[in-house]
């Protein structure tokens, strides 16, 4: 399993973070028919949960939101489910490995990344930067980590920021097959709490795919 370091700056933080590894078999043994099966049972459980959603109730007291909220910055979940819910756009689609990790944000509202273990270099050391630091960000253009904010670095650079999302280097690919999904807890969130949603993640990526090979630990 990949190695995780915490830095000194990250020491004594309170925040947890949930390590799951996923080592799927190649893709022509997925069950994509069952996974698809079980998305379209979870969204429609979730939009009878969020029947006469009102944000303030689902997110005003969210750890995340009020940790986004110290940045400036609008907690992606929340756009996330509004755009699905409240917009009508679609549920993303094409790459269940990734669609697994956003199904599991959209029902538990906490926060996730994944990225492809084959391309992160060596262990990964987590810290909490005095300054912002550039790095390749998914899209393609120049992100930067937070100060203070949950940023993790490979030997070849930074590869996530709780704040900024992950880099492109390490992302999930089409080709994917060993995914590593991070749950990120923020001050407020329990260690239990980053373990219920790991719990959820791993019957998805095992609906997926019931011989994947699946590991996980809380750091």
């Amino acid at each position: 399993m990949l190695e995780f370091r915490i830095d000194q700056s990250f020491a004594g933080a309170g925040v947890p973070l949930g390590v799951t590894e996923a080592v799927f078999p190649d893709p022509s043994r997925w069950d994509r028919l069952a996974f698809d099966e079980l998305k379209e049972r979870e969204l429609a459980a979730l939009r009878r949960e969020m029947d006469g959603y009102d944000r303030k109730a689902v997110f005003g007291e969210s750890p995340y939101n009020r940790y986004f909220k110290k940045y400036k910055k609008t907690y992606p979940v929340l756009q996330q489910l509004e755009s699905w819910l409240l917009k009508g756009r679609p549920f993303p689609s094409g790459n269940p490995v990734n669609e697994a990790a956003f199904l599991a944000e959209l029902r538990t509202r906490a926060l996730l990344g994944v990225h492809d273990a084959a391309c992160i270099q060596g262990p990964v050391e987590l810290f909490r930067p005095a300054e912002k630091l550039p790095f390749p960000g998914i899209r393609g253009v120049e992100a930067h980590c937070y100060p203070g904010d949950v940023t993790g670095r490979d030997g070849a650079g930074i590869i996530l920021s709780l704040i900024a999302g992950p880099d492109r280097r390490t992302c999930v690919r089409p080709d994917s097959t060993n995914a590593v999904y991070l749950v990120f807890g923020v001050p407020g969130v329990s260690p239990a709490d980053i373990a219920a949603v790991q719990e959820r993640l791993t019957v998805y990526a095992h609906t997926l795919a019931p011989d994947a090979e699946i590991s996980s630990r809380v750091l």
